[in-house]
């Protein structure tokens, strides 16, 4: 679905607490979108960096957009996905980003930073690969408000489908040990 500015977009963030992850400069985009435009943390990490992201919640004046939820697995993070319009990935560094591939699978577009290594999800059509840092979050985001959501969401299903199926994977590592058997 394309957004319209009556919408509330509901953008999610799912992982590790944690400085690493970049939550600043999300929260300080979050601070300059319409105040339709929500997000929901899923996830746990030390207690004084939660309450560091508390501090720059108030700070920002964005503690009615911003709501923490905890940790999830199974079907609370089936729900978290499906509940989303966008999941948002902004680290300074990832080996994988597996939440990634999960939102994807489950047919949300995604906005990942160049911190991790998913850089053909521009290609693929189904999100952004960009820079963390709060303007340039803030104008994806809202450049994301233009978009056929869905429509991207489906792209970025097929592309999970077709690449990291458990088929793909077999064959791929098959591949690996006829290479190296011989």
């Amino acid at each position: 679905r394309s957004w319209r500015p009556d919408d509330s977009l509901r953008l999610l963030f799912l992982g590790r607490l944690h400085e690493i992850k970049g939550l600043e400069n999300f929260l300080k985009a979050i601070s300059k979108l319409p105040g339709n435009i929500s997000l929901s943390i899923y996830g746990s990490g030390e207690e004084v960096y939660t309450q560091k992201l508390y501090k720059l919640i108030n700070k920002l004046d964005i503690e009615k957009r911003v709501r923490f939820l905890g940790h999830v697995t199974g079907k609370e993070k089936d729900k978290a996905f499906d509940s989303s319009d966008i999941c948002v990935v902004p680290s300074h560094t990832e080996n994988f980003g597996m939440v990634i591939a999960e939102a994807l699978a489950h047919g949300l577009p995604v906005i990942a930073s160049k911190g991790t290594p998913w850089r053909d999800i521009e290609k693929e059509g189904c999100g952004w690969w960009v820079e963390n840092d709060s303007d340039t979050l803030r104008s994806t985001i809202e450049k994301a408000l233009n978009e056929d959501l869905k429509l991207m969401g489906e792209k970025g299903r097929a592309w999970m489908q077709r690449s990291f199926s458990w088929e793909d994977q077999a064959a791929k590592l098959l591949n690996v040990y006829k290479t190296y058997s011989n």
